[in-house]
C-alpha cells in the first residue's frame, strides 16, 4: 500500500483553522479509506426514507409500518425498496409479476408483500359422537324428530324406516347429526286429514301408546273418531252429545267440561285399568275379545250407535293416518 507525504507547512506563523465538523468527517473518511483491505461496496441511494442520523450512543430502533404500495422514484432499485421496507426481494418481485432483472420507472407503482410463513391449516374439527334415542311410550318419529333438531326423512333413512314404518317403546332409534330441521316446520297432516283434524288423530295415537293399546285397537279410536265427529272436538251433537266421540253426560260419561277435555274423553274411549271413568263405562279395552272383533264390530260394542255398519268405511284410511302421524 501507499502511504500519503504530507509537504511540511511553511515556517510563517500558523493560523488554526477550524472545519466545519461535516468536512472533517470527509477528510477522515478519505485517509481511512486509503488503509480498507477489501472496502464494501456503497449501499445503493434509497429515496423512500430520509438518511437516519448517526449518534454517539446506542442507535434508536424505530418500528415501521409496512405500506401495501409503493411508488418509485429516480435510483430506486427493487432490492433497495424491499430492504427499506423489510421485505424480501424475491416476494416483491412475484407480487408484482416481475423477473429479476426487470427494470423499474420513476412513477411505476409496486405492490408490497411480507415474506411471512404461511399459516398452519386449522386442526379439523372433531367429530360428533352419535346420538340415539329410545322409544318411549306415546313417541312419534315426526316428535323425536323435531325435539333433536333434525328433518324427519333423516330420522327415517338413518334408521333403514319408511313413513309407513311403526316404531315401539323400547326401541332405540340413531339420531343424525348433520341433518338440521327445517327453520320452521309445519305439523304434519294425514291424506284426506286437515291439520286440526291431524291434530286430534296424531293426539288419540299418543293416548293410545301411553296406553300400551295395539295398532289395532288405535285404528278403531281413529275410525270411531271420524264417524262419530269428523275428527273435531264438537260441543254439540245428538241430544246431548259431545267431543270427538259424542260421548253423552245423561249416559255417565263425565261432565260436559270433562267431555270436551280431548285426552280425557280418549283414555275413556280406550278404558281399562287407566279409564278415568273407573268401572262407569265400558271402554275397546274393556271388551272381551275385542281384538278378535270385526272392525265396525269391535266400535259398536263401544258408542251403541244406531247405524253401526258406517264404521267399517274408515278402516283403511285409519291405517294410512296411523302410517303418517304414529
Amino acid at each position: 500500500m501507499r502511504r500519503l507525504t504530507l509537504s511540511p507547512l511553511p515556517s510563517r506563523r500558523r493560523t488554526a483553522v477550524i472545519w466545519p465538523a461535516a468536512v472533517a468527517g470527509t477528510i477522515a473518511l478519505t485517509l481511512t479509506a486509503e488503509h480498507a483491505a477489501h472496502a464494501a461496496p456503497p449501499e445503493p441511494a434509497l429515496t423512500s426514507l430520509p438518511p437516519a442520523p448517526r449518534s454517539l450512543g446506542m442507535p434508536v430502533l424505530a418500528a415501521v409500518t409496512v405500506p401495501t404500495t409503493y411508488t418509485v422514484k429516480a435510483g430506486d432499485t427493487v432490492w433497495g425498496i424491499a430492504r427499506a421496507h423489510g421485505l424480501d426481494t424475491a416476494a416483491v418481485l412475484a407480487a408484482n409479476g416481475l423477473a429479476s432483472d426487470a427494470v423499474i420507472r420513476p412513477g411505476q407503482v409496486l405492490a408490497l408483500t411480507s415474506a411471512a410463513a404461511p399459516a398452519p391449516p386449522a386442526p379439523a374439527a372433531p367429530e360428533a359422537a352419535p346420538r340415539t334415542h329410545e322409544v318411549r311410550p306415546g313417541d312419534t318419529v315426526s316428535a323425536i324428530a323435531r325435539a333433536n333438531g333434525v328433518s324427519l326423512d333423516a330420522v327415517l333413512s338413518a334408521n333403514g324406516l319408511t313413513r309407513a314404518s311403526i316404531i315401539y317403546p323400547g326401541d332405540v332409534l340413531r339420531i343424525p347429526a348433520d341433518s338440521p330441521a327445517p327453520a320452521a316446520v309445519a305439523p304434519a297432516t294425514a291424506p284426506g286429514l286437515d291439520a286440526e283434524q291431524s291434530d286430534n288423530a296424531r293426539m288419540i295415537i299418543r293416548v293410545g301408546r301411553e296406553l300400551g293399546v295395539s295398532d289395532r285397537g288405535i285404528l278403531i279410536a281413529l275410525g270411531t273418531a271420524m264417524q262419530e265427529s269428523w275428527l273435531r272436538n264438537l260441543d254439540g251433537g245428538d241430544r246431548d252429545s259431545l267431543g270427538l266421540f259424542q260421548q253423552r253426560p245423561s249416559t255417565g260419561w263425565g261432565t260436559p267440561e270433562q267431555i270436551l277435555d280431548r285426552e280425557r274423553s280418549t283414555r275413556v274411549f280406550y278404558g281399562g285399568a287407566a279409564d278415568p271413568n273407573g268401572t262407569a263405562t265400558r271402554g275397546l279395552l274393556d271388551i272381551p275379545g275385542w281384538d278378535q272383533l270385526p272392525y265396525a264390530d269391535a266400535a259398536q260394542a263401544v258408542q251403541i250407535s244406531a247405524y253401526p255398519d258406517r264404521y267399517a268405511q274408515w278402516e283403511q284410511p285409519a291405517t294410512t293416518w296411523l302410517a303418517v302421524l304414529g
